[in-house]
């Protein structure tokens, strides 16, 4: 054995034990006649001594060591004199009888340390290094803890885990696929799963009953903190359930998680919110319900009741009610209202108002309105005295409502209302069943084409699809989308509608999906499921600001992993074998 101890192990207790410990020099110190080297494994960090007085030839070597060297030491545990508080071996230290090197370290391009000084381009390069931060490792020992608690809970609810292929075939509604050429089938493809769906309800056919996975998933789409080309799923399904059984063992699966890794305690109950009401109140499918600044609708106090063009010409106009910043200056306000003018955001302008503290109003267009409209503003918002009241407007009211809610979170965030440790979750319910897409200039399914229209609305299919209730459902926490799910279509002819009301020819159908169109004919029970995204649960658990950060090796925001330099070209002869060309001029 390479020790008899880990680094976080030995307290006051162990007192005169002989030991041999193993792992990481993360700093030495030397005061006069004596070395201290902090000595870091996975499990902690303890000081080693070594002094001349005892042993010159040790204490030189100890002085030989470098940042990361790897080494091994036998010793004694003797009680520290100056006591480190911080750590939890801190009552003691450790007088070194023999070291040997295991490994000498080249210096590390940035400090092993929590508050480092690499930038993220640098740690994703030595991630290998960048793993050795506590508060890094931290992220994973979390995700670890997820994972268990996770199978542990549905293990005990009969919960089956099953693995389905990561080769499959190319379904390209929805996100685009990664593909894989296949050596033994020229010109033909596999693409990488964007989630396990189909897989799942065929688990559901076969009669498995309850499925889960821990599944890898894979998205060709644009980056940003919440997204990786690659991500993990905790992927679920279910017969003979509705919509009130999935919420209620997944709210039950959630509040397990809070109280294990957080100590927190969800409410018994949690808020369901309809779509429509979501992106009235919020312009948001997921709500950020730590603060307020609900949207307030203004048409009918603003629109035509002054001379200002912008709000007379609009078709939405709306604000929010930001409590006790009516001291604002011009500079603060000015900023806003370029943020809320970046692409990013894309509004043409911000409108203000103040209702100072002495009862005045002062507003960017008083001109355009009589006093007697401000005073109506102020009741009709609830505003109080020391509030300002921020205003966008727009010729498309679903997009301004999108800026308005941009606008909410900036605010949220400048007065530090958006507190990582404060969790506020909810389902949002009643989804569209479909969306137009500008791109393709047809209706898209919102969440994928096995999703079961509310029955309610099914009448309503032939002529007016957009009108159509989705029976699916997403959990939402502190404004963040951490999983969704929904009923499927487990009848041959109602799915066979769905295709062809997104546009599919019967042929196209039965070439992308007619596995699942055939399975349908033999006894297709009810189900329904739901997918979290482990990264973002974990994230929000952690307090991260990035899904990166609890990912071992992720990619960048340009979807390279730069320490494998890959994505990268391959060898000539590789495309030969593939009967591939490549001609990026085309």
């Amino acid at each position: 054995m390479y020790r008899t101890n880990t680094c976080g192990e030995l307290r006051i207790s162990d007192i005169g034990k002989q030991v041999t410990l193993a792992g990481w020099v993360q700093r030495s110190r030397k005061m006069g006649g004596m070395t201290f080297v902090d000595l870091r494994d996975r499990y902690g960090i303890t000081q080693l001594v070594f002094n001349e007085s005892d042993n010159v030839e040790l204490c030189a070597e100890a002085n030989k060591l470098g940042r990361e060297y790897c080494i091994q030491v036998k010793g004694t545990v003797n009680e520290r004199q100056s006591k480190n508080v911080n750590l939890p071996t801190g009552d003691i230290e450790i007088i070194v009888s023999s070291i040997n090197i295991l490994s000498q370290s080249d210096t590390p391009p940035f400090t092993i340390e929590d508050n480092t000084d690499g930038g993220d381009e640098l740690r994703m390069k030595y991630r290998y290094l960048d793993l050795r931060r506590s508060c890094v490792r931290s992220n994973m020992e979390l995700r670890h803890r997820m994972t268990i608690l996770i199978r542990n809970f549905l293990d005990a609810r009969d919960f089956i885990e099953v693995e389905t292929p990561i080769l499959i075939g190319s379904t390209p509604e929805g996100a685009r696929d990664f593909v894989v050429p296949s050596r033994m089938n020229p010109g033909q493809f596999y693409a990488l799963p964007q989630s396990p769906q189909t897989l799942k309800q065929l688990l559901m056919v076969s009669g498995f009953d309850r499925y889960f996975q821990i599944a890898k998933c894979f998205r060709d789409e644009d980056l940003r903190a919440d997204r990786q080309p690659e991500f993990t799923q905790i992927d679920c399904e279910m017969s003979f359930v509705e919509q009130d059984d999935i919420l209620e063992i997944f709210e039950d699966m959630a509040r397990h998680l809070f109280k294990e890794v957080r100590g927190v305690e969800l409410p018994a109950k949690l808020q369901q919110m309809t779509w429509h009401e979501a992106m009235k109140r919020f312009g948001s499918d997921k709500p950020d319900l730590r603060f307020g600044m609900e949207f307030i609708e203004l048409m009918d106090v603003l629109k035509g009741t002054g001379s200002f063009s912008v709000f007379n010409d609009a078709a939405y106009i709306g604000g929010i009610c930001v409590p006790g910043c009516a001291d604002y200056t011009r500079k603060q306000l000015d900023q806003l209202t370029d943020f809320v003018k970046r692409p990013q955001v894309g509004a043409k302008g911000l409108v203000w108002v103040k209702f100072n503290a002495d009862g005045t109003t002062k507003s960017s267009i008083d001109k355009f309105y009589a006093a007697e409209v401000w005073q109506k503003l102020k009741t009709e918002t609830k505003a109080n005295d020391g509030d300002l009241l921020l205003i966008l407007s727009g010729d498309n009211a679903n997009k301004t409502r999108a800026q308005l809610s941009t606008l909410r979170l900036e605010m949220g965030d400048r007065l530090g209302l958006r507190d990582k440790n404060r969790f506020e979750c909810l389902w949002i319910i009643d989804f569209p069943l479909f969306e137009w897409s500008d791109e393709e200039q047809r209706l898209m399914s919102t969440h994928h084409p096995f999703t079961m229209p509310n029955p309610d609305d099914i009448p309503l299919l032939d002529e007016h699809p957009e009108r159509v209730r989705a029976k699916a459902y997403d959990f939402v926490c502190n404004g963040i989308e951490v999983g969704g799910g929904s009923l499927r279509i487990y009848d041959g002819k109602l799915q066979e509608k769905m295709f062809r009301i997104l546009g599919f020819t019967e042929e196209r159908a039965m070439a992308q999906f007619g596995f699942l169109i055939n399975a349908f004919k033999y006894g297709a029970p009810p189900h329904a499921g739901l997918a979290f995204g482990l990264d973002r649960f974990v994230s929000i658990m952690a307090g991260l600001d990035s899904i990166r950060d609890c990912i071992a090796f992720p990619k960048n925001n340009s979807g390279r992993d730069v320490m494998l330099d890959a994505p990268s070209y391959i060898d000539e002869k590789q495309l030969k074998e593939l009967q591939i060309r490549i001609d990026i001029n085309q």
